[in-house]
């Protein structure tokens, strides 16, 4: 029998993933945690026009996913934002710093779904302390993740329909709730704000924070090397994912707003749980909990993926040391960079709450966003052998200059999100100058004296 292992040495990963699958991790990743964690804190800051965040955060993720599918179908490798990055400003500590920002914003929204595990939905069940929870789960997907990208999305595949089934019960909930009268549609148009200054902050900090529950979309780009031809797939995947994701965010915030008073929705880890308890539908609470839970596991699930292979694809690239994109010949996953970003998800549950973990993934996300929408427009020079989408150029430059405003003080966000962030990419400068040692210290080795 042929071995897959090539006599290089060089383990290619598996190409499992093809165009039904894909539309389906990219539905999976973009649901989960950010609408049925934080939809309550996103109405506690604009009032009861919730749906208005959703919309305007569905403009800014659908001009920024443009870009992603241009330059994913451009360039089909494994390592996302950090090989445009590399390709556009040849810049390599500055590709590594981009880099790092992607892996730490999916370990800190892995880290908030693991939080958010150990919330309201599982004390509809049992009261346990949720850092114990949060760091059992995570060990738990590690596992999942080392037994193969196969079996990995094929979890997420089933993950995703139950945590669909759970949003599509709220809009249900909704719709009975329009037929019946119930509800109170005036909240609707309703924002908490005192002028207009007060209103452009109302929205910029509310649309900053429901960002959180967009942000998925661009982690498919690291599963470039195991999809299917993937300049064919991945536009439509990308784009029907954000569309359909999109609409149900929208839908849910309409439902939640009409059913639930602000306040209630923004003191609840669980606000989902309290529009089912207010919906007349007798729909099990305790059935919906399950649900959400699920919700939240697949988030992280498909976080540590994207993580993992992120590292995995920087190693390729020589960004960080080769060893860490060693891939396991039997399973054919990148287990040392699951073991990495692993041991850095359990060190960051111990740290924030769901909120401020949600916050500062939207946050690194939205400064990872603005360099992609640049690097789209650097890239335009540089030709290659096969057809590709090419997004009109006004997009991605109004989507850099959105996501530069979200992902500025302007929104209001609290000084603790910058400081973690910063903290975070101070660790990533100290592995760059470890990084830079080892090599000077390879190459000296490798030079023969005079």
């Amino acid at each position: 029998m042929t071995s897959p292992v090539p006599e290089t040495g060089h383990v290619p990963l598996k190409r499992a993933i093809g165009p039904k699958l894909l539309i389906l991790f990219i539905v999976g990743d973009i649901l989960g945690t950010g609408v049925y964690a934080l939809t309550g804190s996103v109405a506690g800051q604009v009032g009861g026009a919730l749906w208005l965040p959703f919309l305007i955060g569905f403009v800014i993720a659908g001009l920024t996913a443009m870009s992603y599918v241009e330059l994913v179908t451009k360039y089909p490798k494994a390592a996302g934002a950090a090989l445009y990055t590399q390709r556009a400003f040849k810049k390599p500590f500055f590709t590594f710093m981009v880099a790092f920002t992607v892996m730490c914003s999916g370990l800190t929204s892995a880290s908030a779904a693991a939080r958010a595990i150990g919330g309201d939905y599982l004390e509809a069940f049992v009261s346990v302390p949720g850092l114990v929870v949060g760091i059992i789960f995570i060990v738990a997907v590690a596992a999942l993740n080392y037994r193969g990208v196969s079996e990995s999305v094929k979890t997420n595949i089933v993950f995703t329909l139950i945590e669909l089934t759970g949003l599509l019960v709220i809009i249900a909930i909704g719709v009975y709730a329009v037929f019946t009268g119930a509800g109170e549609p005036s909240r609707l148009v309703e924002i908490d704000v005192e002028g207009a200054g007060g209103l452009m902050y109302a929205l910029l900090g509310s649309t900053a924070l429901a960002f959180f529950a967009f942000v998925g979309f661009e982690d498919s780009v690291n599963m470039a090397e195991e999809t299917q031809d993937p300049s064919r797939n991945f536009p439509r995947a990308i784009f029907l994912g954000v569309a359909i994701t999109s609409t149900v965010y929208i839908l849910v915030a309409i439902t939640s707003s009409l059913l639930v008073p602000t306040h209630v929705l923004e003191g609840s880890s669980g606000p989902l749980l309290e529009v089912v308890k207010a919906g007349g539908l007798n729909f099990p609470p305790q059935l919906f909990a399950a649900i959400a839970m699920f919700a939240v596991a697949n988030s992280a699930l498909i976080n540590m993926m994207m993580a993992s292979r992120l590292v995995y694809g920087l190693a390729n690239e020589r960004v960080v040391p080769s060893g860490l994109g060693w891939v396991d010949p039997r399973r054919r996953t990148p287990v040392v960079g699951i073991l990495f970003t692993t041991a850095l998800a359990i060190a960051l549950i111990s740290t924030g709450e769901i909120r401020g973990l949600g916050d500062t993934t939207a946050f690194l996300l939205l400064c990872v966003f603005t360099v992609v929408n640049v690097a789209v427009l650097v890239l335009r020079k540089d030709e290659v052998d096969h057809a590709h989408y090419r997004t009109p150029t006004v997009f991605p430059v109004v989507g850099a200059v959105l996501a530069f405003v979200l992902a500025s003080p302007l929104t209001g966000r609290p000084a603790e999100v910058y400081i973690r962030a910063g903290v975070l990419l101070l660790i990533g400068l100290a592995l760059w100058g470890i990084n830079w040692l080892v090599l000077r210290y390879q190459t000296r080795r490798a030079t023969p004296a005079r």
